[in-house]
């Protein structure tokens, strides 16, 4: 069973999302529109489980298979939908076994991508709630160090408000 872990913030996080990001924009080619640093890796300053999570918005989510075989050789697992519909999701560990990197790629226009990136953005900008998060995902992982679903669970409801409060926030900025 695998341990969860959570870390202080490191600044090299967000150098290896744009080492990460630039390989992933190869293995997709010209269907890539986009791709983001998302979770709590891309919210300086918070503790985070080290994995760096990339929103990749695609021109046609179809054609994403297209590209499975490179992604695959930069390590990724092709995840297919992997629980949310119109998402393709890819997953890479380490030698050891732990998750170092996820790609959640979604077609231009999807609802989960303003959904990501308000989350992100609102976190970056309210350092408050920011606290709140990392206090929270490291209280978790220290009652369920090998219970990922706990923790998940955990978390949820405070995800969820927080994603109203960016969404909001967003929409009155000219995000959205």
């Amino acid at each position: 069973m695998k341990r969860i872990t959570v870390i202080p913030y490191d600044p090299l996080w967000a150098q290896e999302f744009a080492r990460a990001s630039r390989e992933i924009a190869v293995a997709m080619g010209g269907n890539l529109l986009e791709i983001h640093h998302i979770g709590s890796t891309a919210i300086p300053g918070i503790h985070a489980k080290p994995v760096i999570d990339m929103l990749a918005i695609v021109c046609d989510i179809v054609r994403v298979a297209e590209h499975a075989a490179p992604i695959e050789s930069l390590g990724y697992e092709v995840m297919g939908e992997f629980g949310i519909v119109g998402r393709r999701y890819f997953r890479r560990d380490n030698a050891a076994g732990e998750r170092t990197h996820q790609v959640h790629t979604f077609q231009n226009g999807s609802s989960d991508i303003p959904r990501h990136l308000a989350f992100r953005d609102f976190m970056r900008t309210h350092p408050a709630f920011a606290n709140q998060y990392a206090q929270l995902k490291q209280s978790l992982a220290d009652a369920h160090p090998n219970n990922i679903e706990a923790y998940m669970d955990g978390k949820d409801h405070f995800i969820k408000q927080m994603e109203i409060q960016a969404l909001a926030w967003a929409a009155v900025r000219g995000k959205n």
